[in-house]
């Protein structure tokens, strides 16, 4: 977890690790990870980063390469339910195999439910339930049986996607990237709160994205001729995740639940299969004459990571709302470059958070749950 950043050699700072943990630096510029005296090594003009791991172990966050299966390696998920939309394909399908290889029990909403139950035939624990995003009443309804079974929900991680392209409209004339991405997992969301258990936690998938829009509040659906934009859509439905996340954390927090939204890295998974090729290999999204993945690209088992990492780390106690990215608090963005990441300033904004809750809970009419 990101602690006080202090630039130059040495530290010069008081801080205590947690009993039965050791001191661990990284340079944010080369993720070097050092002993606790950073006074020498690389990058010295960088910002240092302390963290604190298990005596005797190495630490997870931060680390580019970790997989969903490092962070949980030694975590007993064992009696734990979660919900995982999405997760059947891509960075969701990476996430339900982690939860279920440490334990946990998987409800795998999907809106294709007979090719989840076909990628996840080889899992135990998990089952899949149909749902549409894009049609509020299908998101009350499962909300409505996955409450009306009983079953505290320890974790939620709103997975599920989309990358269009051409405008499309759904249910009330909603965008399609605004509804899957926020409206159908706020409704899911506030509608599943009551069935939460103390210490439950939300994690919504976020983007780099986010850099490319703050919310369009005077035409969020893009209802004005010619004003869509592909990647300004996308790009606002990511910033509305955080946000939502970031006042989702205030009304949980009294209940012991926290909420979270993480950027997963730069991946290519099946999210992106409307993006033709030509713009993939235009935006250098993959190289070379095979197509391969850019250099930076992670792949999903890693991208995969930073989610669960945001569900499960003890390390984030006290830190609710928070935009997290490698298996960390994501420091402020210094540049526009997002395949280097961090979090611009607006979806940190607690007013526009706030604002967006209530223009939520009046296009679904269903913020009063919580």
């Amino acid at each position: 977890m990101r602690r006080p950043e202090i630039s130059g050699a040495g530290f010069g700072a008081e801080w205590s690790c947690p009993a039965g943990t050791e001191p661990v630096c990284r340079c944010s510029g080369c993720d070097i990870e050092k002993p606790p005296d950073c006074s020498t090594g690389a990058c010295l003009s960088s910002p240092i980063i302390l963290l604190s791991t298990p005596a005797g172990r190495s630490p997870l966050p931060g680390r580019r390469a970790d997989t969903a299966d490092d962070v949980l390696a030694d975590t007993d998920l064992g009696g734990r339910f979660a919900v995982v939309t999405g997760g059947y394909s891509g960075l969701g399908l990476e996430m339900t195999r982690s939860l279920v290889r440490a334990g946990a029990e998987v409800l795998v909403p999907a809106r294709r439910p007979d090719r989840a139950r076909e990628a996840l035939a080889d899992l135990p624990r998990v089952s899949v339930a149909a749902l549409d995003l894009t049609d509020q009443a299908d998101v009350r309804r499962l909300a409505g049986e996955v409450r009306a079974a009983g079953r505290p929900v320890d974790l939620v991680i709103n997975a599920a996607g989309i990358m269009r392209g051409p405008r499309t409209a759904v249910g009330p004339g909603w965008e399609a990237h605004l509804a899957v991405h926020h409206l159908g997992h706020f409704t899911l969301t506030a509608l599943l709160a009551p069935a939460l258990a103390e210490g439950a936690r939300v994690v919504g998938l976020s983007s780099a994205g986010h850099f490319l829009s703050d919310m369009r509040w005077e035409d969020p659906h893009f209802a004005q001729p010619d004003a869509y934009d592909q990647w300004t859509a996308y790009g606002q439905s990511k910033t509305a995740v955080s946000l939502a996340a970031l006042h989702l954390d205030g009304l949980l927090a009294p209940r012991g639940a926290h909420a979270f939204s993480v950027h997963p890295g730069s991946i290519l998974t099946p999210l992106q299969r409307e993006v033709p090729l030509r713009t993939r290999r235009r935006l250098g999204w993959v190289v070379g004459e095979d197509d391969r993945p850019a250099p930076g690209f992670k792949t999903p088992e890693q991208g995969a990571a930073t989610a669960v990492w945001a569900a499960t780390s003890p390390l984030l106690e006290g830190q609710g709302g928070a935009y997290c990215q490698d298996c960390d608090i994501a420091a402020p963005a210094d540049s526009d470059d997002m395949l280097r990441g961090g979090v611009k300033p607006w979806v940190l904004d607690r007013g526009a958070a706030e604002r967006l809750w209530w223009w939520s809970a009046g296009a679904t009419g269903v913020g009063a749950v919580l």
